[in-house]
C-alpha cells in the first residue's frame, strides 16, 4: 500500500492539475433570461484580457437559476446561460479547447422562510460561475481516506471506489464507501471538492473510453458523474461538488483495475 501511494504521489507531482478554490468570475442574469446585459459582457471580456491563458490548462463553466419554475425548464435555462458565456469567451479570443466543462446545474433551492432578502438571494442565484484550472498548480497531499483536516489541493484516492471494465456503474463496495464519505462530508460542511474519473485500457489516440451502457466515449466523465449523483442523493449539496473526466491521461502503472477509479480533489475548506 505504501508503495502504491508513493507512486501516486510521484505521478501527481509530475502531471496532475488542481482547480481554484473559488470562482474567478461570476456573471448574473435577469429572471428567466439567458442573454446578458452589456456590463456583464464587459466583465467577461475583462476577465479574458486579465487572464494569462498560457498559464491556464482549462476553464470550467457552471450555470444556475433561482428556485422558481420547473426542474426541466431550469436545467435548460441554466445550460443556455452557460452557452451564452461560452460564446462570449470564444468570440473574444479564448480557444474553445480550453473550455473542458460546460454544465447547467438547474435551480438553486432556498428555504424561503429562512432567507432575509429573498429577492436578492434569487438574483445572486441567476448566475454563471467560471473556474480556472491552472497549469502545474498541484497539491502534494495524497490520502487513502478522508481526514479530519485537509488543505486545498489534497487528493483522496479510495481503493473501494473502482469500476468494472467499460462500466460507470457503482459497485456495492463503492456504494458502501460513498455512504461513509457522505457522513463525513455532512460533518465537514464547508469543504468543496472535485470528483475526477479515470479509465484504463484505451489506445492513447483516444482521450476517453466508451461507456458500454450509453455507447458514448466519455466513460471517465460518467464515472465521476455517477459518484456526484450518488452523493447528491445522500444529501450532499451539489454546490459543494463538481466533476470531470481525465480519460486515460494518468495511469498509475499498478495494473488496469486501479486505473478504473475516481479521486477527490479538495478545492475549498
Amino acid at each position: 500500500m505504501k508503495k502504491l501511494f508513493t507512486s501516486i504521489a510521484l505521478l501527481l507531482i509530475s502531471s496532475f492539475l488542481t482547480a481554484q478554490k473559488l470562482p474567478v468570475e461570476t456573471v448574473y442574469f435577469e429572471f428567466d433570461k439567458f442573454i446578458l446585459h452589456e456590463d456583464q459582457i464587459q466583465a467577461i471580456i475583462a476577465f479574458i484580457k486579465n487572464t494569462d491563458t498560457t498559464e491556464v490548462e482549462s476553464i470550467q463553466i457552471y450555470g444556475y437559476c433561482d428556485d422558481r419554475g420547473a426542474n426541466d425548464y431550469n436545467y435548460e435555462l441554466s445550460r443556455n446561460r452557460v452557452i451564452t458565456v461560452q460564446n462570449i469567451l470564444t468570440a473574444n479570443g479564448l480557444h474553445k479547447n480550453k473550455i473542458i466543462i460546460i454544465e447547467g446545474k438547474g435551480r438553486v433551492i432556498v428555504q424561503k422562510d429562512t432567507v432575509e432578502n429573498l429577492s436578492e438571494t434569487r438574483s445572486k442565484n441567476r448566475r454563471v460561475d467560471l473556474f480556472l484550472v491552472k497549469k502545474n498548480s498541484f497539491g502534494k497531499g495524497v490520502y487513502n481516506s478522508f481526514q479530519d483536516k485537509h488543505k486545498v489541493g489534497d487528493r483522496i484516492y479510495l481503493e473501494n471506489i473502482l469500476f468494472a471494465l467499460g462500466s460507470s456503474k457503482l459497485s456495492q463496495n463503492s456504494r458502501k464507501e460513498l455512504d461513509m464519505i457522505a457522513l463525513l462530508l455532512q460533518q465537514q460542511k464547508t469543504m468543496e471538492f472535485e470528483i475526477i474519473g479515470h479509465v484504463c485500457c484505451t489506445p492513447r489516440y483516444y482521450q476517453d473510453a466508451i461507456d458500454k451502457d450509453t455507447r458514448e466515449r466519455k466513460l471517465s466523465l460518467n464515472r465521476a458523474k455517477n459518484v456526484y449523483k450518488y452523493l447528491i442523493n445522500k444529501g450532499i449539496n451539489s454546490l459543494r461538488m463538481r466533476y470531470t473526466g481525465s480519460g486515460n491521461k494518468f495511469p498509475l502503472g499498478q495494473g488496469e483495475a486501479l486505473d478504473r477509479r475516481v479521486e477527490f480533489l479538495i478545492v475549498k475548506i
